[in-house]
Parts: structure tokens; C-alpha cells; sequence
């Protein structure tokens, strides 16, 4: 599983009241939590978000309360991937679960630059500025679940 695209970058802390605001948590529909996905922290984001954009933040992105509603409205806004320093755990579990991919990583990359995640080589390349950098490869498992889009349709399929 590869992808490429370019890169929206965010700081430290980016916590789940910003990814999607508590006022929007009335809904579960996907298009309506993309239109409001980052308007609390960047109200340019859903303007020039693109599909197959790559998100990128510091350490403990998705601190907060639980929600699934975080990593639903970063994919369904077009984001291929999170990648950052660190997670907070249950933004983590949310994101495998809903089939959001995302990647620890401590390497250099900017805003804008256009990168390429290889989840069974466990590499980034940043195409941009031509250097490469390593995280832990993706589990087969984990590859498979994000696969088929989340933890509830893995299992749909497996039975």
C-alpha cells in the first residue's frame, strides 16, 4: 500500500474540539463533518484541502475526548494519511477503526511539500526536498483493515 501526496501541516496538540468541533457531533454523516473538519484551528483548510492530501502535525495529535468523528472527518475531507510525531492512543484506535491511515514519523517535512508513504516498507519519501526517512512498517493486519476501510468492514468480510 503506497500513497502520495502533498502535504497540510499543523503543530503540536492538534485536539479532536479542533478537528471537528462538539457543536458539529450531532451528525454521523461524513460530508457533513468534512465541511467543518479544522475550521476551529484553520478555516482555510476545507477550501484547498485536496483529495489524496497528506496531513502532518507534531506530537500528540488527537489529544482530547474520544470521538470517532475526528478521523472520519479528516478522510472523508480527502486526507490519505496522517502522519505525525505522535498520537494520543485513542485518536489512534478511532483512526485504524474508521480506516484512516496514519504513520509516526519525526522527520523533517513542511507544508507543501509532495511526499510518498510506503506502509509495507515502512518508508517516507519526500520528493520535495529528495530525502528519505523510515517509520515501523504497517502489520499485515493492519494493512488489511485499513484496506477494506475500517475495522467494521474487515470483519464483514472475513466472515
Amino acid at each position: 500500500m503506497k500513497l502520495t501526496g502533498k502535504v497540510i501541516k499543523y503543530g503540536d496538540n492538534v485536539d479532536t474540539d479542533v478537528i471537528i468541533p462538539a457543536r458539529y457531533l450531532n451528525t454521523s454523516d461524513p460530508k457533513e463533518l468534512a465541511a467543518h473538519c479544522m475550521e476551529d484551528l484553520d478555516k482555510s483548510f476545507i477550501g484547498r484541502v485536496q483529495n489524496g492530501d497528506i496531513m502532518v502535525a507534531g506530537a500528540n495529535f488527537g489529544c482530547g475526548s474520544s470521538r470517532e468523528h475526528a478521523p472520519i472527518a479528516i478522510k472523508a475531507s480527502g486526507i490519505a494519511c496522517v502522519v505525525a510525531k505522535s498520537f494520543a492512543r485513542i485518536f489512534y484506535r478511532n483512526a485504524v477503526n474508521t480506516g484512516l491511515p496514519i504513520v509516526e514519523f519525526t522527520g523533517q517535512i513542511d507544508e507543501g511539500d509532495e511526499i510518498e508513504i510506503d506502509f509495507a516498507q515502512g518508508t517516507i519519501v519526500n520528493k520535495t526536498k529528495n530525502n528519505k526517512g523510515n517509520f515501523p512498517p504497517f502489520p499485515e493486519f493492519l494493512q488489511n483493515i485499513i484496506a477494506k476501510g475500517g475495522l467494521l468492514n474487515s470483519l464483514k468480510e472475513s466472515k
